[in-house]
């Protein structure tokens, strides 16, 4: 391995298009990429800032530059997805698939078999797919089955051995499933026909397979010959029933590949649909991970390259979102509306829930992957310096003034933490005023988080607009805070994130997971702060029943509630007993109140 400095190295490139190789000081590829000018593309992985610790990672192990220069951006694309597979390099976008799939398989014999198989013998036989879906071909080889006669036997049926008489009819003759061509029951010529509309059914033809049935169904009706007629009625049922279950787009929209590509920060998920004859013949889905922040056009033109080659797609138009670079030959389509816009958003609708089903996949088998995921998106969404992996979030409660209480609710990692849960009584605001209140309980909380050396949050969300996250910024700046602690406001109305000296609010998507942590974490604290207003509300009006009674104050009030749990049963309790728990004097008080009131 060359051990020139990297700097000679680059001064060397090209400015031609081509592909690129790093190697690391092992003398082992770590990465593969393209470029249209090869000269300015490697040189800017040395001559720039890179955001991505990945890619400065990269840059530092890279020990050796190569190149193989290409006439094309074409050449370019499929070289470098030829290198990607063959040496997996550790830097490069992960698209690899172990899967073996199913094929269907016209074999290359006299007297050809239809079946499926996952191995491809390269002995002139025809191979459609390979499917994604093992259920897919199999109703496909029923379909065939139930209108097509075709031999299903390893009879090598040369014609010398048939004329020699070597092979006797089998049940499936007697079934009616085969005509019978071992005995020469059948001819080359009408079996081979059969294979042709077999042929066209598996790329999605129906039609002439239906026109020809109907046809044969005329003649025999014709020809007085009712229940082959029925026969013939019953396979054409059959066709435009499975017909009816395959996606019919467009019949003019034929022989087209559809691409789409939804992503995140890691991964990007790109949808494959194969239209042919109008109909949606396949459809595959494969997640990509992201290694050095690639972009979506990227992304895209690898998952194109690859998983036309893998299903071996013929079509020469490709509908995708936005430009891309591909083989010469294949004209790329960008749809604005109609029926090729649409079929591009069902890409894209598949795509996205794929993408779904993945995230629920990993809460399940990978939930650090997954909590690390939303707590990522948190921080971009809400414009944070670090995750927000402990949140806390304020709500004031109180009915004209009444009782006055707040809650304070703590989220780690995005889940409830009910064990840290607080409740608040407002001791220095006299009335109903959420302000102050709001500035007293932040004031409270982190004063003694400090006093404690407790850790504190990395956000604080405060349930109101712009009014109660003023006053919650006082107590912040009293206590040191303001800046070490990121602080929202969120308004009830149309869920408006309030930030520090911003008048303009900040608008989440509505079905962002985002939001929906902070709509959780809101009613939270309301429910929280509701149930302990109510509970204090409640203890307060039955106090205030028995502290009317002359003579009787909070302290007696309290020792009854305690033995007696509830006035009804104060009410109820003979006079010995409630003696029992404040002496006989206070004991007739009591009891003369209630029974007179009766």
């Amino acid at each position: 391995m060359s051990e020139t400095p990297i700097d000679i190295q680059l001064q060397t490139l090209p400015d031609s298009p081509g592909v690129y190789q790093f190697f690391n000081k092992d003398g082992k590829i770590i990465y593969v990429g393209k470029a249209k000018n090869l000269k300015k593309r490697v040189s800017s992985y040395f001559n720039k800032h890179h955001d991505s610790g990945k890619t400065r990672v990269l840059v530092k192990k890279i020990v050796t530059i190569k190149h193989i220069v290409v006439s094309t951006e074409t050449d370019a694309l499929l070289l470098e997805n030829n290198l990607i597979k063959k040496y997996q390099p550790r830097y490069n976008v992960l698209l690899k698939d172990d899967k073996t799939y199913p094929w269907i398989c016209i074999k290359n014999e006299r007297f050809p078999r239809v079946f499926s198989t996952r191995n491809l013998i390269k002995d002139g036989s025809e191979y459609f797919g390979p499917y994604t879906n093992i259920k897919t071909v199999r109703t496909l080889l029923d379909l065939i089955k139930g209108l097509y006669a075709i031999r299903t036997c390893n009879y090598d049926l040369s014609r010398e051995k048939i004329d020699a008489g070597k092979y006797k009819v089998c049940l499936e003759y007697h079934l009616g499933n085969c005509k019978g061509p071992c005995e020469a029951y059948q001819t080359e010529e009408e079996y081979n026909r059969q294979i042709k509309d077999i042929r066209e059914l598996i790329r999605g033809n129906f039609k002439d397979s239906l026109l020809q049935f109907k046809e044969q169904m005329k003649q025999l009706a014709q020809e007085m010959k009712f229940e082959e007629a029925q026969q013939i009625k019953e396979k054409i049922e059959v066709l435009e029933n499975y017909q009816s279950k395959s996606t019919v787009v467009n019949p003019k929209i034929s022989n087209v590949d559809v691409f789409s590509i939804i992503s995140d920060e890691s991964y990007g998920y790109v949808n494959f649909l194969q239209l042919s004859y109008g109909a949606i013949i396949r459809a595959h889905t494969i997640e990509i991970k992201k290694k050095l922040e690639e972009t979506d056009e990227e992304l895209l033109e690898l998952a194109v390259t690859e998983l036309r080659t893998r299903f071996n797609s013929l079509s020469r138009e490709i509908y995708v979102p936005f430009k891309i670079k591909v083989s010469e030959g294949i004209k790329v389509t960008i749809p604005k509306l109609g029926d090729k816009k649409r079929i591009l958003e069902l890409s894209e609708r598949n795509a996205k829930y794929y993408r779904q089903e993945r995230f629920k996949q990993i809460k399940i088998t990978d939930p650090d992957r997954h909590v690390k995921r939303i707590m990522d998106q948190m921080r971009r969404d809400l414009r944070l310096s670090v995750e927000p992996r402990h949140i806390e979030c304020f709500d004031n409660s109180n009915i004209q003034g009444t009782n006055p209480v707040a809650a304070c609710v703590v989220f780690k990692d995005g889940k409830p933490s009910k064990k840290e849960y607080r409740h608040f009584n407002i001791k220095t605001v006299t009335g109903p005023d959420d302000f102050a209140s709001m500035e007293e309980v932040v004031f409270r909380r982190y004063k003694r988080l400090l006093e404690e050396g407790a850790p504190l949050p990395q956000l604080i969300v405060i349930d109101g607009g712009k009014g109660q996250l003023s006053s919650a910024l006082k107590s912040l700046d009293v206590l040191g805070l303001r800046g070490k602690i990121a602080i929202i406001g969120i308004a009830k109305r149309l869920e408006e994130i309030y930030y520090p000296g911003d008048s303009i609010p900040l608008y989440l998507d509505k079905k962002s997971e985002t939001l929906k942590i902070i709509q959780h974490l809101r009613n939270e604290a309301h429910r929280f702060g509701i149930t302990f207003h109510r509970n204090k509300r409640s203890k307060a009006a039955i106090n205030s029943e028995l502290e009317n009674i002359e003579g009787i104050g909070e302290k007696t009030a309290n020792d009854l509630l305690k033995k007696f749990k509830s006035v009804k049963r104060i009410k109820e309790a003979t006079l010995a007993q409630i003696s029992e728990v404040v002496g006989s004097s206070k004991a007739q008080k009591i009891y003369k109140a209630f029974h007179n009131q009766s």
